[in-house]
C-alpha cells in the first residue's frame, strides 16, 4: 500500500479530496484506476464515487473551480455524472448508486445508494475496490470482495452471484474474457461456468458494444486466449458463427485436415507479435474464413479448400456489416489481404515469371509489407523441418520481389500514362475505351512488354488506340 499511497499523493487527488471535504461528502477513487494502481499500469482517466444525492456533479464543479484556468467541466444530469478535463487527464464523478435490471435490457434502473451498494454492483472483484481521498482517511482501501487478493492470484471473479451478474448485464461476459486476455488472468471456475450457462443472454447486446470488446481482445498481446475463451463458453457461436464453424477436424479414410480454428489462432498470435495494426490482425483472423464452406474430399488429392481465398474475400463485406465494422477502407484492406494471402507462397518455383511477381506487388500496393507479415505467419506446422523449409522458400520469394521492385520501380505502381492523358490524346469522354487502353498499358508494363516509363507507355497507347480505330486529336 505504501507504493499506492505515493501514487495518489498528488495535487489532483488532494484537490478532489479537499473539494469533497468542503462540501461534506465522502469521496473515493474507484474501479479500473484503483485496479491499475496495483497492477502498476498507468491511466490518465480517474473515476470518483461520492456518497450523497447529486454529490458527483457538485464535487466536479467544485474541482473545476479549484483547478481554475484550463479546467473544463461537462455535466450529464440525466445520468447524474460529470467530467472534468484538465491537460491530458479526465476526472469522472458520480454519486454512489444501486441498480436493478429487467430481463430484456442491460440498462439498469438506478437510484441513490451507499458506497457498499456501489461497490457491489461492479462487474469483477478487481474492479470493486475503492480508495478514500478525504483528508481524515486519505489512502484507506475498501476491498469488500478481496479484489487485491484476486489481482495477486490473477483471477477474474464477480463480487456477487455470477449468474445474476451476467444475466443482468450480459456484456460483462465479454468483459470477463477481455480482461482475462488483456491481463493474462484466469477466469474463476464458477464465473466461467456461469458464462456458459448465460451465453444466450449475449443476444440482447448490440453488435457495436460486442465489437468494442472484440477489438480490445484483438489488441492484446496474445489475442488467441480470448478467442478460445469465447469458443469454450459458447459465446463465439452466437456472435461470430462463421469463425466458430472452423473448429474441428474431419477424417475420411484415415486422412484428416488441420484444425483451421487452431491454425488461425496460431497465425493471429504470430501477426500480433509483429504488428499492432488492428485490421492486419483481423485479416489474420479471417484469412481462412471460407475453408468451412469450400472444404471437399477428393479421392486423389484428399481434403481440398479450393478458392477459399477468393470466396473468403467475398465473405468479408457480409461479416463486416453483420458485426458493425467500418465498411470503408478497413473492409477493403481486410478483403484484399484475405484474397492475396495465397499468392506470395505460390511464387516459390524458380520458373515463376517476373510478370507474376510484378502483379502481386502492384495488386498489394502499399500494403505489400503487411501481406508479407501475414503470409510468413501463415507458415505453421508441428514439424520444425517443414517450417524451416517453407521459411527458406519464403525468403527466396522476398528476394525475387525485392529484385523486381528495385529493377522496375514498382512500389506504389501507377500506369505511366493515366486516364486523363488518354482522354486528352484521343478526344474521348470518360468511357469504356479509356479503361481498356489504361488496362492494356498496365498489363504491358507488368508483363515486361514495355518498360515502366512514360515515353514507352505513350507509344504503346498510340498503338492500342490505332487498333481500336482511334485517332489522336493533334493528327486530325
Amino acid at each position: 500500500m505504501k507504493e499506492v499511497l505515493k501514487q495518489i499523493d498528488t495535487k489532483e487527488f488532494h484537490i478532489v479530496g479537499e473539494a469533497a471535504d468542503r462540501l461534506g461528502y465522502p469521496c473515493y477513487a474507484v474501479g479500473g484506476y484503483v485496479r491499475d494502481l496495483f497492477l502498476k499500469r498507468h491511466s490518465k482517466d480517474i473515476d470518483f464515487v461520492s456518497v450523497g444525492s447529486g454529490s458527483g456533479i457538485a464535487i466536479a464543479r467544485e474541482v473545476a473551480a479549484a483547478i481554475g484556468r484550463g479546467a473544463h467541466v461537462s455535466v450529464f444530469r440525466t445520468y447524474g455524472t460529470a467530467q472534468v478535463k484538465h491537460d491530458d487527464t479526465e476526472l469522472e464523478f458520480v454519486a454512489a448508486r444501486r441498480e436493478s435490471y429487467n430481463a430484456d435490457s442491460r440498462n439498469p434502473m438506478v437510484e441513490d445508494g451507499s458506497l457498499d451498494d456501489d461497490i457491489a454492483r461492479r462487474d469483477f472483484t478487481i474492479n470493486a475496490m475503492a480508495i478514500c481521498i478525504n483528508r481524515d482517511e486519505f489512502g484507506h482501501l475498501i476491498d469488500n470482495y478481496d479484489g487485491l487478493k484476486d489481482i495477486k492470484a490473477g483471477i477474474i471473479r464477480t463480487p456477487l452471484d455470477p449468474d445474476i451478474t451476467f444475466s443482468d448485464d450480459p456484456l460483462r461476459m465479454m468483459r470477463a474474457i477481455r480482461f482475462a486476455t488483456q491481463l493474462q488472468f484466469t477466469i474463476y471456475p464458477q464465473t466461467l461456468e456461469a458464462i456458459k450457462r448465460n451465453a444466450e443472454r449475449i443476444d440482447i447486446i448490440t453488435r457495436e458494444r460486442i465489437l468494442t470488446e472484440l477489438n480490445k481482445i484483438m489488441m492484446s498481446s496474445r489475442p488467441s486466449a480470448g478467442w478460445r475463451l469465447l469458443m469454450d463458453t459458447g459465446l463465439l457461436q452466437r456472435i461470430f458463427p462463421e469463425f466458430a464453424a472452423m473448429k474441428g477436424v474431419e477424417i475420411v479414410k484415415g486422412r484428416g485436415h488441420k484444425d483451421n480454428f487452431d491454425h488461425t489462432l496460431t497465425v493471429l498470435d504470430s501477426v500480433a507479435a509483429k504488428s499492432d495494426k488492428l485490421w492486419l490482425r483481423w485479416a489474420a483472423l479471417l484469412h481462412d474464413i471460407a475453408k468451412p464452406v469450400t472444404k471437399k474430399w477428393d479421392e486423389k488429392a484428399g481434403w481440398t479448400f479450393r478458392n477459399h481465398n477468393f470466396i473468403g474475400a467475398k465473405m468479408v463485406p457480409r461479416i463486416f456489416r453483420s458485426m458493425k465494422m467500418p465498411l470503408g477502407e478497413p473492409m477493403r484492406y481486410v478483403a484484399k489481404m484475405v484474397e492475396l494471402h495465397m499468392r506470395p507462397i505460390a511464387l516459390v518455383e524458380d520458373a515463376v515469371t517476373d510478370s507474376a511477381v510484378r502483379r502481386l506487388i502492384t495488386d498489394a500496393g502499399e500494403d505489400i509489407d503487411d501481406l508479407m507479415t501475414l503470409c510468413r505467419a501463415d507458415i505453421t506446422s508441428r514439424n520444425p523441418e517443414k517450417v524451416r523449409r517453407h521459411l527458406e522458400n519464403f525468403d527466396a520469394v522476398l528476394q525475387k520481389m525485392a529484385d523486381v521492385t528495385e529493377r522496375d520501380n514498382l512500389r506504389n505502381f501507377a500506369p505511366p500514362v493515366d486516364g486523363a492523358e488518354i482522354m486528352m490524346t484521343f478526344g474521348l469522354p470518360p468511357s469504356p475505351p479509356v479503361g481498356i487502353i489504361k488496362a492494356a498499358i498496365k498489363d504491358a508494363v507488368l508483363d515486361g512488354i514495355i518498360p515502366n516509363d512514360h515515353d514507352a507507355a505513350y507509344r504503346y497507347m498510340l498503338r492500342i488506340g490505332a487498333e481500336m480505330n482511334l485517332t489522336p486529336t493533334n493528327e486530325q
